[in-house]
């Protein structure tokens, strides 16, 4: 049986000792430490850095720990990095948390090669969706603020997912795998091999789950292309085209009750929501040495997002309900020109200056669901089951143009031989225009109220400064503190579709409201330390982080329905740790830790009321993340790996009334090359057939949890030829 939910206790922490206490290990180990820290990293500065001389904290994970790890979901993989934390919603789909509580708010850029996977104008939190990530090359996170080089969104973290480049010698690659719960994939790759025209290599993944869940099936196709190409000695080309379609029931993550996650947690109340997408990526990067000193990069691209939801988080039969099936449409052109000049002398002077060009024309439109008579009552309003539903009317129906204009300087300078400068400066401004497609005015549906804007516009502007630091105490360890502001711009659907009231008035008062939303504002300071030698490597980070002018719903008790509002202030503390350490050619270890407190600072939880949450945690936010890994190589044909995952306890609820208890899992894998070009692979997830919760919520009383994947095993061939 797993542990009930508890209701908080008085015994804290404090961030200073557990910084204290990281900064102790991290010195005691600083002494064996590796010259392994010629990493690269192309997220930093938007170059090839060493990561030595990166001046924040990047988490890599390399092709060789993802094509190990064979994530099923993205949570397999990230969980990896200290201070990253992924949950399961449905299929593919994710709540993140770095730096942030686990949740869906918009504050991270997801990004492949470089390039924004989806227009920040529009909400992004799922925008993992669209990359093939078993198939990746490797991925890297800067964690943090990265406004100063990336602009909107880039508040607690920066996601780059590296596409695979073409091997020089060709060949081809091929997997099977099948799991448990009707889980079966097929991933394939195939190289031309380098000549006069350059290298291609194509990648393919189809992928089925019957999901563990009732009516949690999913479907995905993804296909890549990318061509390397090299027309001169002093050019190179890099064209890469992505697609993937993606059909799924979404009521994976559909919350249950105490008692029915305890004994009936294949229940689905949500049986009815789906979520269909379909994503087109084309770029082509051009880099042209301008003498031996200077780099010109122009990138182009193209992108097409479109999706369909019926999404689970939105039933109700309440009048306070806002049911409904969404449809947005994204095609995006745009442009990344990045020019940059490295100077002769001692002080190693780098400049780079740069522009960012997206222009996103878009679309949405949403209907109305009417679940009467398709409801059936359960113990809560949690598990509540929904079997059919009738649509319309239809609610929203706009174009929505999107533009960014964002030039950036980045300036690194070395005025002592182990001391490296860094300062960056963005200037981001983004504009909207909306044209509604639907008559102006009052429309109503039932008690609703969608008051009809003929059509708006809105404009932001936001510099984004960096300034940093990186200092060689030895030639094995690197100090490093920095500075950097960020912000997030409201979203389309934040600005132009406000949702309903009681009454005509408020309606118009409420969508005249959403047009005045600001931006999120962030700042944050960070200091860190990395180091590596006799076969030590690790990196401890110290971080505050403080953001401004969230933007949340909010409940007005008088007639029950929600604003979206700009609100108070939230600092995020933490220290994050990264350690690994080899033991002989057979055995590694590698930890992944972080501490962290997440609370309000100034917050109002309704501003009809006047109740406040000042001083409170976070909800969704918990204070331990640990990912331990021991690796075992016998030979070099074989390697298994054992993990163990750790999500700390966190409250249920901002006014901090229950905690969700936390837990623990294990997680096995095994690769095995019987002969040149075949291997065997498996995995077990979740080993012990541990209950847990992907998400809690509701109160200490009354706790909704959606219940998290128990055993599953995958069992895998590959050839190679």
């Amino acid at each position: 049986m797993p542990r009930p939910i508890v209701h908080p206790t008085s015994h804290l922490r404090t961030l200073a000792a557990g910084a204290l206490v990281m900064s102790s290990l991290a010195a005691a180990q600083a002494a064996d430490a590796p010259a392994q820290l010629d990493a690269v990293t192309v997220t930093g500065t938007r170059e090839a850095t060493p990561l030595v001389e990166a001046s924040a904290s990047v988490g890599v994970i390399a092709r060789d720990a993802v094509h190990l790890a064979a994530p099923a979901h993205p949570q397999q993989l990230l969980g990896q990095i200290p201070g990253v934390a992924v949950n399961v919603t449905n299929g593919e789909g994710h709540t993140m948390g770095i730096r942030q509580k686990i949740g869906t708010d918009p504050v991270y850029l997801y990004l492949e090669d470089g390039i924004p996977t989806r227009a920040t104008g529009f909400f992004n939190h799922n925008a993992l969706y669209e990359i093939n990530l078993p198939q990746a090359g490797g991925v890297e996170v800067v964690k943090g603020i990265g406004s100063a080089l990336y602009g909107s969104d880039a508040i607690g973290g920066t996601i780059n997912v590296l596409t695979p480049a073409p091997t020089r010698a060709g060949g081809a690659e091929l997997s099977g795998e099948a799991g448990s719960f009707g889980w079966y994939r097929v991933l394939g790759s195939a190289n031309t091999g380098r000549g006069d025209n350059g290298a291609l290599r194509g990648d393919i993944n189809i992928s089925h789950t019957d999901g563990w869940r009732d009516k949690t099936a999913y479907d995905r196709q993804s296909v890549n292309l990318r061509w390397d190409h090299t027309p001169a000695l002093d050019t190179a080309l890099k064209t890469i085209l992505g697609y993937t379609r993606i059909d799924q029931q979404t009521g994976a993550n559909s919350a249950l009750t105490q008692y029915e996650y305890e004994n009936s947690p294949t229940v689905n109340a949500r049986s009815v929501a789906y979520r269909k997408v379909e994503a087109l990526r084309l770029s082509t990067n051009i880099d042209k040495e301008l003498g031996s000193d200077t780099l010109l990069s122009i990138t182009p691209y193209f992108r097409h997002n479109y999706m369909d939801l019926n999404g689970s988080y939105n039933f109700s039969t309440a009048a306070t309900g806002d049911p409904r099936i969404e449809k947005t449409t994204v095609n995006s052109l745009g442009v990344l020109l990045k020019w940059r000049r490295d100077f002769d002398g001692a002080t190693r002077q780098r400049l780079i200056a740069g522009l960012d060009y997206d222009y996103s024309p878009g679309k949405r439109t949403e209907d109305a669901l009417n679940f009467a008579g398709c409801t059936v009552a359960g113990t809560a309003t949690s598990s509540q089951k929904f079997t059919c539903y009738a649509v319309g009317p239809r609610i929203y129906d706009y174009d929505v143009t999107y533009q960014s204009a964002s030039p950036y300087l980045h300036y690194e300078v070395s005025p002592l031989e182990p001391l490296r400068l860094t300062a960056a400066l963005r200037y981001d401004t983004l504009s909207y225009k909306a044209t509604n497609n639907l008559a102006a005015g009052d429309l109503v549906f039932g008690t609703k109220h969608y008051w009809q804007n003929s059509g708006g516009s809105r404009a932001f502007s936001r510099a984004s400064p960096k300034l940093a630091a990186n200092l060689a105490v030895t030639a094995d360890t690197h100090a490093y503190a920095s500075y950097s502001q960020g912000f997030r711009a409201p979203s389309e659907s934040n600005l132009f579709r406000a949702g309903h009231d009681t009454t005509l008035a408020l309606g118009r008062t409420k969508a005249d409201d959403a047009l005045q939303l600001k931006p999120i504002v962030a700042e944050q300071y960070e200091l860190g330390l990395r180091g590596s030698g006799s076969g030590w490597n690790y990196e401890v980070t110290a971080y505050s982080l403080r953001k401004d002018n969230d933007i949340l719903s909010q409940r007005d008790a008088a007639n029950l329905t929600t604003i979206s509002t700009n609100n108070g202030s939230t600092r995020h503390e933490g220290v994050e740790l990264g350690l690994g350490k080899a033991f002989g050619p057979q055995w590694r270890v590698d930890l992944a830790y972080s501490y962290a407190r997440h609370t309000y600072e100034t917050w109002i939880t309704n501003q009809f009321t006047g109740a406040n949450l000042n001083g409170k945690e976070i909800e969704s936010a918990p204070r331990v993340l640990g990912n331990l890994r021991l690796t075992w190589t016998p030979t070099t044909a074989t390697t298994a790996q054992l993990e163990w995952t750790k999500t700390g306890s966190y409250w249920l609820d901002a006014a901090n009334t229950g905690k969700y208890p936390g837990h623990e899992l294990w997680n096995l894998r095994l690769r095995h090359e019987v002969s040149k070009g075949l291997v065997l692979a498996g995995r077990v997830l979740n080993l012990g057939d541990k209950r847990y919760a992907d998400s809690a919520s509701g109160t200490g009383a009354a706790p909704a949890l959606s219940p998290g994947l128990p055993r599953t095993l995958y069992a895998t061939v590959e050839a190679a030829w």
